[in-house]
């Protein structure tokens, strides 16, 4: 079991006190993809490294860019600049990062591409990424909380099998109902291999963990249960047997109506929403089950202006009362104007006070 360190937050960290179950006014407020493209001092840190892997797997940089966003906008919590396909690098698969094309990985689609792959490859990769952890949290105020993070297993075995991103993840979906065995043992590699890295980024200084599934909804109602259920509720167990107390965000995007049963069926602490999720369902049917965490549509923050801040409203007074935390229903597009960031952050703390 791991240690705490005293420079942990505690009660005086906003976020946990949150995802704790109470309701904070104003909700504490972090963005995901909060360090990336839109800052120019990231674009500049990237440029540096040379290439977007070095940048991941540089503590110097990485640290660098993890801190940027909590200096430029006071956001309550960093998280981790990584990347959700670490870990099948770490084990051992070639991926690579094409300028303008997105990811590229060599396809795991047989069982000897499969067998290939180890466990114990990680050690050096994951150690490198846990030193960002250390070095952030040793930066970080004790009010301002360190979210670690990993792909969940269905969402980065999409990657793993198609190679490359795709927009209905329809490689994978097909080969595990061509071979579901094969997939079955590529998930159970991804879930031991994320307990392992989860657990490694609390013991270096993450105070929570999220965990992004952003492919869940790709998957029909017994698929969903089998491939992002399952696999999730043996993650989360482990989690809190190994480091108790310490909270679990799942982000299972597009799960829909699926999102109840999610939160029931994997003891996770709160559920991040994305933006097709209404608000009354986030209040009247996830709230009572889990904090809530969403879900403004990064497309409204890229537009800024009356109609952000009037939605944004919209989300303040639905979740009035409940253990909110804001965030965005997806990632920052890279084309948003740090300017509208500024904007949000602000309207949400002048008139929630």
């Amino acid at each position: 079991m791991s240690q705490t360190p005293a420079s942990r937050p505690q009660s005086g960290s906003p976020l946990l006190a949150a995802l704790g179950g109470r309701p904070i006014s104003p909700p504490p407020i972090w963005l995901m993809r909060q360090a990336g493209r839109y800052l120019p001092e990231y674009r500049d840190l990237r440029a540096k490294a040379g290439s977007f892997l070095k940048l991941c797997y540089d503590p110097d940089l990485a640290s660098e860019v993890t801190l940027q966003p909590v200096r430029r906008f006071d956001f309550d919590a960093a998280i981790l600049f990584a990347d959700i396909l670490i870990v099948p690098h770490a084990l051992g698969q070639d991926v690579g990062f094409a300028e303008g094309e997105g990811p590229r990985l060599d396809a795991v689609t047989t069982r000897r591409a499969l067998d290939r792959l180890s466990l114990t490859a990680t050690e050096e990769k994951f150690a490198t990424i846990c030193e960002t952890v250390t070095r952030v949290r040793r930066e970080l105020s004790p009010e301002k909380a360190l979210i670690g993070f990993c792909g969940a297993p269905w969402t980065v075995a999409t990657y793993m099998i198609a190679g490359r991103g795709t927009p209905d993840q329809a490689p994978a979906r097909s080969l595990a109902y061509h071979e579901p065995e094969l997939v079955a043992d590529l998930i159970d590699l991804l879930v031991e291999t994320s307990i392992r890295y989860l657990s490694n980024q609390i013991e270096a200084g993450a105070d929570v963990v999220q965990l992004f599934d952003s492919w869940a909804g790709s998957l029909p109602d017994d698929q969903f249960a089998k491939w992002v259920i399952e696999p999730t509720a043996r993650i989360v167990h482990q989690l809190q047997v190994k480091h108790p107390g310490v909270p679990v965000i799942g982000f299972p995007r597009g799960a829909g109506p699926l999102s109840v049963r999610y939160i029931e069926q994997t003891g996770i602490d709160a559920i991040g929403c994305d933006t097709s999720l209404p608000l009354d369902t986030m209040r009247d049917d996830l709230a009572p089950r889990a904090v809530v965490q969403g879900n403004l549509d990064p497309l409204l923050l890229l537009a800024g202006g009356e109609a952000m801040l009037r939605r944004v409203d919209q989300i303040l007074t639905h979740l009035d009362g409940t253990a909110h935390i804001f965030n965005l229903g997806h990632g920052i597009v890279p084309q948003t104007p740090p300017e509208h960031v500024a904007q949000l952050v602000d309207h949400i703390r002048l008139t929630q006070r």
